[in-house]
């Protein structure tokens, strides 16, 4: 049973680079063909998918996110990353990782299979 676990720091200060890990366990991030998603829900608002990383190593982005975030991967610790720059006091948000078996962009929980339990990001000075 594959499993997603997100860790990171839950206080970042502003224009600051936000960087988050989402481990998995279970399964292999480079088992074809699964697309590794970061999501974001921020307080009061509906789900937002921030990109995604694919089983190949091919990473999209949110054209709202595109140019403060950079996903990347470590396949020899089976994790994957977010980065997201120069943040703000709005992007403060509960930030989750998730599994789909297609590249899903909508962030509707329905289409990814698997989520990590979520992790609390705080933008504050």
């Amino acid at each position: 049973q594959v499993q997603l676990q997100e860790s990171g720091p839950g206080l970042v200060r502003p224009s600051q680079t936000l960087s988050l890990t989402c481990t998995v366990s279970g399964g292999s991030i480079t088992t074809y063909y699964y697309y590794w998603n970061w999501i974001r829900q921020p307080p009061g608002k509906g789900l937002d998918w921030m990109g995604a990383i694919a089983s190949s190593g091919s990473t999209y982005y949110s054209p709202s996110l595109k140019s403060r975030t950079s996903i990347s991967r470590d396949t020899s610790k089976n994790q994957f990353t977010l980065q997201l720059s120069s943040v703000t006091p709005e992007d403060t948000t509960g930030c989750y990782c998730a599994r789909s078996n297609a590249l899903k962009t909508a962030g509707r929980d329905r289409e990814y299979d698997t989520w990590g339990r979520g992790i609390q990001v705080t933008v504050s000075s």
